[in-house]
């Protein structure tokens, strides 16, 4: 039974788990790609950036808390989950991180992996530029992926 995040230093884009892989990260909603991990992703795939483009072109439920699945292999997807409030900190000095949309986009990939008997691989999501603190994103990725006896590797780099 899992019951722990498997901590390994490497790169998230190069999950060397078999099976099926979910490969997670944090999005804005403002429709900005360009910073952080994000230009990792791009560097080995095109599809997730330009999938995330038309995702916030069409408005198609382009909002914090969803998630947009998009296959790079034939066994491993990217998760673009949109948990980060625009890009910069806001008139009150709180950065863009929004914890309550990062939990509504874990337990999405939660299912997910559990429909697709998928591991799941990021890095430490939304403390980057997004200004979060893995000490509250950690108890998120154990509610919503760990608890439903999912895989995941945290990858720093």
């Amino acid at each position: 039974m899992i019951t722990d995040i498997k901590y390994i230093k490497g790169d998230a884009t190069s999950p060397t788990a078999k099976g099926n892989k979910i490969i997670v990260h944090i999005c804005n909603d403002v429709g900005g790609w360009g910073k952080g991990f994000v230009m990792a992703l791009s560097q080995k795939w095109s599809e997730p950036e330009k999938k995330y483009r038309e995702w916030y072109k069409s408005k198609d439920n382009f909002k914090l808390g969803e998630v947009q699945f998009v296959q790079v292999e034939k066994d491993t997807w990217i998760a673009n989950v949109i948990g980060q409030r625009d890009i910069r900190r806001d008139k009150d000095g709180v950065p863009p991180i929004r914890y309550d949309a990062v939990a509504s986009g874990l337990d999405k990939v939660g299912n997910f992996a559990k429909d697709f008997s998928a591991s799941v691989h990021m890095p430490r999501i939304g403390c980057g530029l997004a200004g979060g603190s893995w000490d509250k994103i950690e108890p998120l990725v154990f509610t919503h992926i760990v608890d439903k006896l999912v895989d995941v590797t945290v990858y720093d780099f």
